[in-house]
């Protein structure tokens, strides 16, 4: 997927680039499986505000992704590839041959009219789902599920893998993205492969504008603010007024562990910072 950069026409448009949507095959998404999700600009059921600086944005359809990918032993036809705003990914629209659609996230490497298919008796190439009793060791995988039959809840990005590290007993060893190797149960299942779409990263913003359309607000620096918005507002100029840097809860916000130990924190085999803190 290349990155369209623009003449420098605008202050804006030096920076910018966008995706050129050349893997896309599909521009409508499919009636059946889209639905309307009410904006909650970042609040609660109570209408707290639980995440700052989200509002406003493009109104637009969520996608119903299959993450469990449950039909098992039935092959499914990649029929389209999609854009999905709600992810970074890639969507491949299935459809199986008893007819029914579903999404999926779009594995690197899959097209339209490659087929696919679920369960532990499925061929090992990119893009089928199977337990990681069933996955040769070595193997990068993504669509990771944590409890049996829930779904994929990891490793779901644009570009991102897990590999398969050993198997010992009922847990497989994964390295996760992040570098963090942890047990998973041997009977979750994971989609073979790495996800699609890799120069999203690439991509920049840049204008505040573009960020608006995305729903996101302009982030408000603390020494900005007056003193009761925030402890380091208020005081004479460019001054936090000699406190140390600190959230708008007087939560210290440099050095302070806030993790709290998780009763499965012994699945955590090496940490992501290498040396646990």
């Amino acid at each position: 997927m290349p990155i369209k950069t623009f003449r420098p026409y605008t202050q804006s448009r030096r920076q910018m680039s966008v995706s050129d949507f050349s893997d896309i095959t599909k521009v409508s998404p499919e009636k059946s499986l889209i639905k309307i999700v009410k904006k909650k600009g970042g609040r609660n059921n109570t209408g707290q505000v639980m995440v700052r600086f989200r509002g406003g944005g493009r109104k637009r359809f969520y996608r119903i992704i299959d993450f469990k990918r449950n039909k098992f032993g039935v092959p499914a036809k990649v029929i389209a590839i999609e854009y999905d705003p709600n992810r970074s990914s890639r969507i491949a629209l299935l459809e199986y041959q008893d007819g029914e659609k579903r999404y999926i996230i779009q594995p690197l490497g899959v097209n339209v009219g490659d087929s696919l298919m679920s369960g532990p008796e499925a061929e090992i190439r990119s893009g089928n789902s199977l337990p990681l009793a069933n996955i040769p060791v070595g193997s990068f995988v993504h669509n990771l599920e944590l409890v049996v039959g829930k779904g994929g809840q990891l490793v779901r990005s644009a570009g991102v893998a897990a590999q398969l590290l050993a198997k010992e007993g009922d847990f497989a060893h994964i390295r996760m993205p992040s570098g963090e190797v942890r047990l998973i149960r041997i009977d979750c299942y994971a989609t073979i492969g790495q996800v699609g779409n890799l120069d999203h990263e690439n991509i920049v913003i840049g204008s505040a504008g573009r960020s608006r359309h995305m729903g996101r607000k302009p982030h408000v620096r603390g020494t900005a603010m007056n003193s009761v918005d925030h402890p380091h507002g208020g005081g004479r100029g460019k001054s936090k007024g000699n406190n140390q840097p600190r959230s708008p809860w007087n939560q210290p916000a440099k050095g302070f562990k806030t993790r709290s130990k998780k009763v499965w924190d012994w699945m955590i085999l090496s940490h992501r910072n290498k040396v646990r803190k």
